[in-house]
């Protein structure tokens, strides 16, 4: 493959034409030490037949800029919003542009109406009529000198083209209010569109500022929205058929144990928030925070589905045995029904960590997740850290965290040294709650020693149990 372009951050879309075309406009470039960046405004267009890119030039585009969105839509590339940022201010945009496929030329739209207000890294779809639906985004303002507030938008608006495809056409801006159960607040999302008329939403982080630090709340869930009922509604996965069968034919043993009275299900619960807890080679922890929506949220399915999805809330939904990590920032694409999900990332501490892998799920079955390809964790490597870094360890700048990682390196080192020996054996026979009674308070100390005297007693909680947990279902591995 040919890459003769600069390499930058930016977001593609990808059209058929000639074999395949995947588009890439602007984007920014940050030095290794991140003090410089540089908003690009080129266009570029890679022929995935031959494998080569190529800059197209044409006037009148969009200003240099990142986090922008861009979707294909009837041989035009439409681009929303984005931002610029220099070491002294920033600017967000709500401009729209489209580039014409076929004529190879730009125009900046003036729709009618109240459009989004200005922001980045938003989610665009196109829609099978030819328009375009804008969700979320973030943007900041500055309130006085050296202090900006961050907004994290959860509206949506629909682009709508007036006229019939032609590069003419009027566009019309307006506010789309929908109903059902909404996704939580969250960016770094990613959408694509689905079967039936919808558009799904995929994962995603809330940050969480807590006195002078933000931690992120990551996410791995699924939320449909219906294009045509203009309803948002949480995505169910039933699992594998066998398993159904299995709690099918136990609920009627049940039955008939009783004396062949009719079996009564405990009533629909709301929504019950799990917080779920991902612990690193290292020992480092991340929270992870997952609302699981009430049996009574989704009421457009049919009988067979509830019959399913009351099944799954008796022991299938919380135990899903493979199933994406919670991430941000991840690529997703529906092809013939199947939603595929790779890579993104996540933060542990301070640190952020990139993920390789690749997961399908069938959106017709909603069945259960399938892995395609396994990430690696040993390729992984911390973003924080660089040669210039730890060359730079003198320096002032940084000395006090670079001892802090390093304190906090020879601790674990030791611990991984102690080696298995050093965690209570599972005991023969020994059930998962068991276990976790009986060796809580070892957990703890060793929560309380990796997250120090000032962490909250109820976090230091939830990471012993998640510790615990991991080591129960793989103690050679958490060693």
């Amino acid at each position: 493959m040919s890459f003769s372009y600069p390499s930058q951050s930016s977001l593609a879309a990808v059209v058929p034409t000639a074999g395949g075309q995947l588009w890439i406009f602007g984007g920014e470039f940050a030095s290794p030490n991140g003090e410089q960046f540089y908003h690009y405004r080129d266009l570029w267009v890679l022929h995935l037949a031959t494998k080569t890119w190529e800059q197209i030039k044409a006037p009148g585009g969009p200003s240099g800029r990142s986090g922008h969105r861009m979707v294909a839509c009837k041989r035009q590339l439409i681009i929303f919003g984005g931002f610029h940022e220099s070491a002294r201010d920033f600017i967000y945009y709500n401009d729209v542009y489209t580039f014409n496929l076929d004529s190879f030329t730009w125009s900046k739209l003036a729709p009618a109406g109240m459009g989004p207000a200005p922001r980045s890294g938003c989610q665009m779809i196109p829609t099978p009529e030819g328009n375009i639906i804008i969700y979320g985004g973030y943007s900041k303002q500055r309130i006085k000198k050296d202090v900006d507030k961050g907004t994290l938008h959860t509206d949506m608006f629909l682009l709508k083209a007036e006229g019939t495809g032609k590069e003419e056409d009027r566009w019309s801006w307006s506010r789309l209010s929908p109903s059902g159960v909404k996704p939580s607040p969250r960016s770094g999302f990613a959408v694509a569109a689905a079967p039936n008329n919808r558009c799904l939403l995929f994962g995603g982080v809330q940050d969480e500022e807590e006195e002078e630090s933000i931690e992120g709340d990551f996410f791995n869930d699924i939320y449909f929205y219906d294009i045509g009922k203009n309803r948002w509604f949480p995505a169910q996965l039933k699992g594998p058929k066998s398993e159904r069968r299995k709690r099918r034919r136990g609920r009627q043993a049940e039955a008939e144990a009783a004396g062949g009275e009719e079996l009564q299900l405990p009533p629909p619960q709301g929504p019950l928030e799990i917080v779920k807890e991902v612990v690193a080679e290292d020992g480092t922890v991340m929270t992870i925070k997952q609302l699981i929506p009430g049996a009574a949220e989704d009421k457009d399915r049919s009988g067979s589905e509830e019959e399913e999805d009351e099944e799954e809330e008796e022991g299938g939904a919380l135990g899903q045995p493979v199933e994406p990590c919670p991430r941000s920032s991840a690529m997703v694409a529906v092809k013939h029904g199947v939603l595929y999900v790779y890579g993104g990332m996540f933060e542990v501490g301070d640190r952020q960590v990139t993920l390789s892998d690749l997961h399908s799920l069938d959106l017709h079955r909603m069945d259960q997740w399938k892995v395609l390809l396994e990430m690696d964790p040993k390729t992984q490597e911390w973003l924080e850290e660089s040669e210039s870094d730890e060359e730079e360890d003198d320096d002032v700048e940084g000395a006090e965290g670079g001892e802090e990682e390093e304190e906090e390196s020879s601790e674990e080192d030791s611990e991984d040294e102690e080696g298995e020996q050093q965690h209570p054996a599972v005991q023969p026979g020994e059930a998962q709650a068991q276990y976790l009674a009986r060796t809580e308070q070892y957990w703890l100390g060793l929560a309380r020693s990796h997250m120090g005297p000032e962490a909250k007693d109820k976090k230091v909680l939830k990471v012993a149990q998640a510790m615990a947990k991991t080591f129960y279902e793989d103690p050679i591995q958490t060693s």
